[in-house]
């Protein structure tokens, strides 16, 4: 069974291998195995608002009011979170803050302190 990778573009798992690329019948995306390599490498990092890279363990500041879904609470800019872990999702950062407790947090919304 060949491993051939899932769509960068749309996510397809129906690709399949012309000679030297790989080929989406989904959306028509073609690319080489040197791509699939750099982006598998980039997909790993998670950068903050600035485009550092983030890594565990890390202390984030908060750049913008967040509003706590289910609640009136509301993170304030300027917050630091201590001792981040990268997660995989929609929100890449699981922390926990003094006086709200344990949340997930989108890295576009904080910056590397």
């Amino acid at each position: 069974m060949s491993t051939v990778p899932h769509c960068p573009v749309c996510e397809s798992t129906y690709t399949y291998e012309d000679r030297n690329l790989y080929v989406c019948p989904e959306c028509a995306h073609e690319w080489s195995q040197d791509e699939v390599i750099d982006t598998a490498d980039n997909a790993a990092l998670v950068t903050d608002a600035n485009g550092n890279v983030l890594e565990e363990g890390d202390t984030v500041s908060v750049i913008k009011d967040l509003k706590v879904k289910g609640s009136s609470l509301v993170v304030k800019v300027g917050t630091r979170v201590k001792n981040i872990r990268l997660v995989t999702g929609d929100h890449d950062i699981d922390c926990k803050i003094d006086g709200i407790g344990a949340m997930k947090l989108k890295s576009q919304f904080v910056k590397k302190v």
